[in-house]
């Protein structure tokens, strides 16, 4: 079904992942360490990463920011810790969710299932407001007429946005509809994705606008 890379240095673990992975249809690929899942990546377009944050040579949060670089496929991230201000530190740097050690690899199974559903589902249109177009068939987003790259989570927050202009969102109701009711995280993590996603639109970033106590809606300015 989909082209899975699995980067996690402890061989046992690879490969109870790696084999869950496939009895769920999917291909997979594995990396002992974050430097050989970025040359992975460079050669082989994947579908989505599995990312362990402790590992030698490139840790997860430096392998995950240069993979941003290069793709936006969805990433969910391993670790150890669950310290709030690393997964914060993860969903910053681009990653769309989160498994604490140890965990259930069905759960692994349906939390990666989830996210290739939810970024295959794309209508095949063109929406634009001000200066921003998405062109949802091939998951690009531009502004004033030049490509932009944004992260799985910041593109689904900015697609969600402009399909429901002037509506009003809580935060709980973001993190329900983007990362799903099964996220390990707070609502914080919307903040972060937003607070991101603003920068990368610069002037056009007034349309996204914060309401005090209620949450955030897209408001469509001339």
């Amino acid at each position: 079904m989909a082209k899975i890379l699995i980067v996690e240095d402890e061989k046992n673990m690879q490969e109870i992942i790696a084999e869950y992975m496939q009895r769920g249809g999917h291909t997979c690929f594995t990396a002992d360490d974050g430097m050989d899942a970025l040359l992975t990546l460079k050669n082989n377009p994947m579908d989505l990463m599995i990312l362990d944050i402790v590992m030698p040579h490139l840790d997860g949060f430096s392998a995950c920011k240069m993979a941003r670089e290069m793709s936006n496929l969805p990433i969910i991230m391993l670790t150890a810790k669950s310290n709030e201000d690393d997964k914060l530190k993860g969903y910053d740097l681009g990653a769309d969710d989160y498994m604490t050690k140890p965990f259930s690899p069905k759960v692994l199974l349906a939390k990666t299932n989830a996210l290739l559903s939810r970024s295959s589902a794309l209508p095949a249109d063109t929406i634009n407001t001000g200066k921003i177009s998405i062109l949802t068939a091939a998951h690009k987003v531009f502004l004033d007429g030049k490509e932009i790259t944004l992260t799985h989570k910041e593109y689904e927050l900015l697609h969600f946005f402009m399909s429901n202009p002037g509506q009003i969102f809580s935060r709980e109701q973001l993190l329900n509809r983007i990362w799903g009711y099964d996220f390990e995280g707070t609502t914080r993590t919307v903040d972060t994705h937003i607070k991101t996603l603003r920068q990368k639109l610069g002037d056009e970033s007034r349309h996204i606008v914060t309401l005090i106590r209620s949450g955030y809606k897209f408001e469509v300015t001339t």
